[in-house]
């Protein structure tokens, strides 16, 4: 079984490569987007497979809410993870999954994990 491709998209660098080691150590796949236009474009894209995208709620632009209304357009099956310094706030759409920074390895690895079971 390949791994799973799972699409990061944090503003903040440090978090992201700090999430992206994390991920990658768990032997994920894993494709770093920097905002919400970065991150539409790898879901453009047929050729590239993505079994989940983890998005920071507040990037620039658009909020990680509206990006993954759009993400849901090209990929209507796509497993959404918000990662969110105010998770309690954010109204998770249907279908959808949130963990509130900041989180540990292992509350991420164990997330991804369930997410990544049920999809």
């Amino acid at each position: 079984m390949s791994a799973s491709t799972i699409l990061v998209v944090e503003d903040d660098n440090i978090v992201r490569m700090l999430i992206v080691d994390v991920l990658e150590e768990l032997e994920y796949s894993v494709l770093e987007a920097a905002d919400g236009e970065q991150a539409l474009e790898f879901l453009g894209d047929n050729e590239q497979t993505i079994d989940l995208m983890m998005t920071d709620q507040g990037l620039p632009g658009m909020t990680g809410t509206e990006l993954a209304v759009k993400a849901r357009e090209k990929r209507p099956t796509l497993p959404v993870l918000f990662a969110s310094g105010y998770a309690e706030n954010i109204a998770v759409p249907a279908g959808m999954h949130s963990i509130g920074k900041p989180f540990s390895i292992d509350q991420l690895r164990d997330k991804v994990k369930s997410i990544l079971e049920q999809a």
